[in-house]
């Protein structure tokens, strides 16, 4: 079942344990091209942009070290909180991250990864 932004960010919003907030992401331009969650602690569009800054890094360190490879995901462990950061793959979502913040004390990462890669299966730009 094809899902569009609005409907995978809810999905992932409800059904992946211990979500603070998720938003989609053109790293090229570092806007967010939808948010859901959040709030005053955390920013989902500041989050968006910063993040890009994360990709761009990775990418550049990648490509300097001679790996050729993909990045599938990114994740930043912070005390209380896992910040997930899914590079997209596909026709239309090159150049597209899904961003997952998620309290470390009720989530699952390994179920939370495997959830976030079903919602970006699903997902149709």
């Amino acid at each position: 079942m094809a899902a569009n932004t609005d409907t995978a960010l809810k999905e992932a919003m409800t059904t992946i344990e211990g979500t603070i907030g998720v938003a989609l992401v053109d790293y090229n331009s570092g806007m967010a091209l939808g948010v859901l969650g959040g709030g005053k602690d955390l920013d989902l569009t500041v989050a968006a942009a910063g993040n890009t800054d994360v990709v761009r890094a990775k990418a550049r360190a990648m490509e300097m070290l001679g790996i050729k490879d993909e990045i599938e995901d990114i994740l930043i462990t912070l005390g209380t909180q896992y910040h997930l950061i899914r590079l997209l793959r596909g026709r239309g979502k090159n150049g597209l991250f899904l961003y997952l913040a998620l309290d470390k004390g009720r989530a699952n990462l390994a179920m939370a990864r495997h959830q976030l890669r079903g919602i970006e299966a699903g997902l149709e730009i």
